[in-house]
């Protein structure tokens, strides 16, 4: 008994000895219960982008016209350079007139560079002189678009497979169409007509 009859307060926690520090069992219990929790929020994590990435990978049927579009999934894509990553996957742009294709005459079909999916075709190409290929017309169902992030621009990117290829404006009256897909040579491959 303490003084004036009252009960000794006990002790509740016990002290362990970690390392060359103390911890109360109090102390112990909330570390492991953090260390339990930031495992579930892994795991959780893991889950949910792996349901994104099966999600997005189930899109609906293919348009007639690209039937030769084989779906790749992420793990079968093409492999990219740094400078094709910084453009196709983190949405970059390559510095105008240094394009590959900016000056192609010849016939032929332009494709993703990630997916190989069919997104243009030669006919469509022509001189907007704004320093990258431009194409007034898509293949049917090939190209998607989206509002860019900057509230100014429409962005489209492979219907196929996300993939950045860069911005379409309308308006400016170079073709009848009345469009131009201003598109980065570093986001395609050129497959020439066969002769």
């Amino acid at each position: 008994m303490g003084e004036g009859g009252e009960k000794p307060m006990l002790q509740t926690s016990v002290i362990f000895r970690h390392g060359k520090s103390f911890f109360s069992g109090s102390v112990v219990y909330a570390l492991n219960l953090m260390m339990i929790m930031w495992r579930f929020v892994v795991l959780c994590m893991v889950l949910l982008s792996v349901s994104a990435v099966s999600c997005a990978q189930s899109k609906g049927p293919v348009s007639p016209e690209r039937k030769d579009t084989v779906k790749k999934n992420a793990m079968n894509y093409n492999k990219l350079t740094a400078e094709e990553e910084r453009i196709i996957v983190h949405k970059g742009t390559e510095y105008p007139g240094t394009g590959k294709y900016l000056n192609n005459k010849e016939t032929g079909t332009y494709t993703c560079k990630r997916c190989d999916a069919p997104l243009y075709r030669s006919q469509d190409k022509f001189e907007s002189h704004c320093g990258w290929p431009s194409f007034d017309d898509e293949i049917k169902g090939a190209v998607k678009r989206i509002p860019d992030p900057d509230g100014r621009r429409v962005e489209i990117i492979c219907a196929n497979c996300g993939a950045h290829l860069g911005h379409v404006f309308e308006g400016e009256g170079f073709t009848a169409k009345d469009t131009r897909h201003c598109v980065n040579s570093l986001s395609m491959n050129f497959v020439p007509a066969k002769k």
